[in-house]
């Protein structure tokens, strides 16, 4: 069950608000916190879904973009941004970086500037989803709008399969 054009998260609002962007949000109560909850929540393919993942390079937060299908690839992400190690956030990096819980993270309108890595099988979707600032609220978008608005890198970040 789906409810159109439902508030996102207060502060994935005001960042829409600053961006001049007027989304359309959906409310799923059953949730989408996971990417498989989310692709059979919408109706899409798993791989539309895109992930905002959080790591630590060499202890400073990144965010990684990455198709819902996918996994990351810790070492790529390493080599691409030329740090010693990197590793996964745990919660409280995730939430004091972004402003949001684990599970709701968006692409964009974080509390504050991270850098950010998307993975370029984002682009081989018209159309992809991707949170809006909780673990019920989703918004479609094209890709590469997306990864503009994220300010994002394009980068091979994906796990091979």
């Amino acid at each position: 069950m789906t409810s159109p054009s439902t508030a996102p998260h207060p502060l994935f609002a005001q960042a829409l608000t600053e961006l001049g962007l007027d989304l359309d949000v959906r409310t799923f109560p059953e949730g989408t916190r996971t990417a498989a909850d989310a692709a059979a929540a919408i109706g899409c393919a798993l791989s539309q879904i895109v992930k905002s993942l959080v790591f630590a390079a060499d202890g400073v937060p990144v965010l990684v973009l990455m198709d819902g299908a996918s996994r990351v690839d810790v070492e790529a992400v390493r080599r691409q941004l030329g740090a010693r190690k990197v590793t996964r956030a745990d919660a409280a990096l995730v939430r004091e970086t972004t402003g949001y819980a684990i599970g709701g993270i968006p692409p964009f309108g974080h509390r504050t500037r991270t850098r950010v890595l998307a993975d370029r099988s984002l682009l081989e979707h018209a159309v992809v989803w991707a949170a809006a600032g909780t673990p019920h609220t989703v918004f479609p978008m094209a890709p590469q709008e997306l990864i503009g608005h994220a300010a994002a890198a394009l980068a091979d970040v994906r796990e091979p399969a």
